[in-house]
């Protein structure tokens, strides 16, 4: 029985119940197996929750890259490891082979030598979805930096609040970006980023758009020039198992984003394990994961987890309503993309459109379709199931975070019984727990309670850069010795787990995790405005939106209202990005609180949610009058 390629439900539990039984012993089966190392392990783990603390293969040295490229190159040299399909149609697909990334991580990886960049070093690479972000990773890992996407939707002071946590020495970046009809400024954005970071010494930029750009003498540099005078060749530095390998920024429910920090081995070990049994991947299969390399699906499912396999991974620059709303289709039918991973916020968008959308191209290439970023509703999980897979590929609705690194509750296709709305089975090595609100574990099925974990997996991020403390007090504080995801979750009468949402004060809206504070905070900033609060409420597309509550420091009459809205949602915009924009704006005098000051933001949620029947007892709020105006005034 091989543990690394899961064939069949009986399969499945052996493998679950040996992989808690014995998890250092099952862990260090598939290394051993499905991965090149320069020096094998002294210890499989030590870990303490406590500290928190958590070490896989300690003492083992490897490079990434070797096992996502060099190791290929003898038999899949010539297979395409990259296709890139861009924004425009009219444009040539590239297959980039694996011979061919090869040699472009290492000149790449030979420039950032050239200017400077050593094992160590953090590199932030803002991007659009082009093979440069791919090759950019790559050739990071390659040389022992660590490398830190942001996602090139990100506001410059969003970017520059970034760069500046890691201290950056570099950032790699294009002169824009296409966005179906659009083109975005993205070196505009950087120059203004960078106006705030002092650290930063080199701008690689790379030529997308052909724009007329600023480039500032001595920092900035085009790329391509430097990549033709580069080597082929470049030794891959020999990591550390626990080495860094990148950080990625996730939101905070409070002030300041999360620097996650992943390291090499386990979370090679990790990434290539989940990706072979989610998506039943097989040798000659093209996998497409539409998300960006800017989340972790795509650090995770786009790069080191396809690539580990042998993979032939699709990166798409576009939007699925570019030039119409058939392209996800056109791209699928194109290529013969057999794995479909995509969020619930598309399906959402695409099932709103007309069926002959789909209808006019051909899908049987589909194998297994995947949904990934929040739950997915039962409507779209029909929607998708029916016209999509026509009953015949199955959904992995996949639950997992930015600090778990991969994917943790998840169908294997072809072998789960899928239900829809239920992530259902934990992975094979994940040990999860239900705990209720005084810190007890909830046991039994048809129960529901706070999602945690028990065990470490090789894939947990290790901390958060330049702040042990927090990592601790987010992840560990909540209950003890266990890892807190943050979600609560309901186990059904066969085990089967389904993710209710987040229990803190981050919103997920288009499958992006949004806190609530830093919006907040940026609201507040605007000089008429002396309060604010935000909650989420149920969207058709988006899943939820964002509704806040502000109070104005004198009040005004609504037309200029109307003016102050806008003006409220572009500071938001400045400060982290369009997709934190808020859906509806109401004025109000007051914001519920209870005696001690804190905003009562369950029955500001129900308002918005236009659920005011039972509002649960207001009289012990400091001002329960304000609750009925907000009421009166909903929008």
């Amino acid at each position: 029985m091989s543990n690394y390629h899961i064939k069949n439900l009986e399969e499945y539990f052996q493998v679950h119940r040996k992989s808690v039984r014995n998890p250092e012993l099952f862990w260090e089966e598939i290394a051993e197996e499905h991965f090149l190392w320069r020096k094998r392990w002294d210890k499989v783990l030590t870990w303490d929750f406590k500290k928190p603390e958590v070490k896989w293969f300690e003492g083992a040295k490897l490079n990434i890259t070797e096992n996502c490229i060099d190791r290929h190159l003898r038999i899949r040299g010539d297979k395409t490891a990259i296709l890139f399909e861009p924004n425009d149609p009219k444009e040539t697909a590239q297959h980039i082979s694996y011979r061919q990334l090869y040699e472009r991580v290492n000149q790449l990886a030979n420039v950032l030598k050239e200017q400077g960049i050593k094992k160590g070093d953090r590199v932030c690479i803002y991007l659009p979805m082009i093979p440069e972000l791919a090759i950019s990773t790559l050739a990071c890992a390659r040389i022992g930096a660590i490398h830190s996407v942001v996602f090139a939707g990100f506001s410059a002071m969003a970017l520059s609040t970034r760069v500046n946590d890691s201290d950056c020495k570099m950032v790699i970046t294009s002169d824009g970006s296409y966005r179906g009809t659009k083109t975005i400024d993205l070196k505009g954005i950087v120059d203004d980023a960078l106006k705030e970071c002092p650290g930063v010494e080199t701008v690689l930029v790379v030529k997308r758009i052909h724009s007329e750009i600023e480039m500032k003498n001595g920092r900035d540099k085009w790329l391509q020039p430097l990549l033709d005078k580069a080597a082929t060749e470049c030794e891959p530095e020999i990591m550390d198992a626990e080495d860094p390998l990148f950080i990625l920024y996730t939101s905070g429910s409070t002030g300041m984003p999360k620097g996650m920090v992943h390291t090499t081995a386990g979370y090679m070990v990790y990434t290539a394990y989940t990706f072979k049994n989610v998506f039943q991947y097989r040798e000659n299969d093209i996998f497409w994961c539409t998300a960006d390399i800017g989340w972790i699906t795509g650090h995770s499912y786009i790069v080191y987890g396809p690539l580990a396999n042998g993979a032939t991974s699709v990166m798409f620059e576009g939007v699925p309503n570019y030039p119409d709303w058939g392209r996800f289709w056109e791209i699928v039918a194109k290529h013969k993309v057999t794995q479909f991973y995509t969020a619930p916020t598309a399906i959402r968008a695409l099932a709103k459109e007309k069926l002959d959308c789909v209808e006019r191209h051909d899908l049987s290439s589909l194998k297994v379709l995947g949904s990934v970023g929040e739950p997915i509703n039962e409507e779209a999980w029909h929607w998708y199931n029916d016209n999509i897979g026509k009953k015949k590929s199955p959904i992995v609705d996949t639950w997992w975070q930015t600090e778990t690194g991969g994917i943790m509750i998840s169908p294997i296709p072809y072998i789960t019984p899928t239900k829809p709305t239920y992530a259902t089975f934990p992975l094979p090595g994940i040990q999860l727990t239900l705990m209720d609100e005084h810190g007890e574990e909830i046991t039994g099925n048809q129960v529901d309670g706070r999602l945690c974990i028990k065990f470490p997996w090789p894939s947990m991020a290790r901390t958060i850069w330049g702040n042990h403390k927090r990592y601790k007090e987010t992840y560990f504080s909540t209950y003890e010795n266990q890892y807190f995801t943050g979600d609560g979750a309901l186990r059904d009468e066969v085990g089967y787990y389904r993710i209710t949402g987040r229990v803190d004060d981050v919103i997920i809206v288009s499958g992006h995790n949004l806190g609530t504070a830093p919006i907040e905070d940026s609201i507040n900033e605007h000089p008429a405005v002396a309060e604010s609060a935000i909650v989420g409420f149920p969207h058709d597309i988006k899943g939820n939106a964002l509704y806040g509550y502000v109070i104005l420091k004198e009040t005004g009459e609504s037309r200029v209202h109307d003016n102050l809205r806008k003006e409220i949602n572009q500071i938001i915009t400045e400060h982290i990005g369009p997709i934190a924009k808020l859906d509806k704006i109401q004025f109000t005098s007051g914001l519920p609180k209870t005696r001690s000051g804190k905003i009562m933001r369950r029955i500001l949620r129900k308002i918005a949610c236009n659920e005011t029947d039972n509002l649960g007892d207001t009289s012990t709020l400091l001002n329960p009058e304000v609750v009925q105006e907000i009421m009166d005034n909903a929008l």
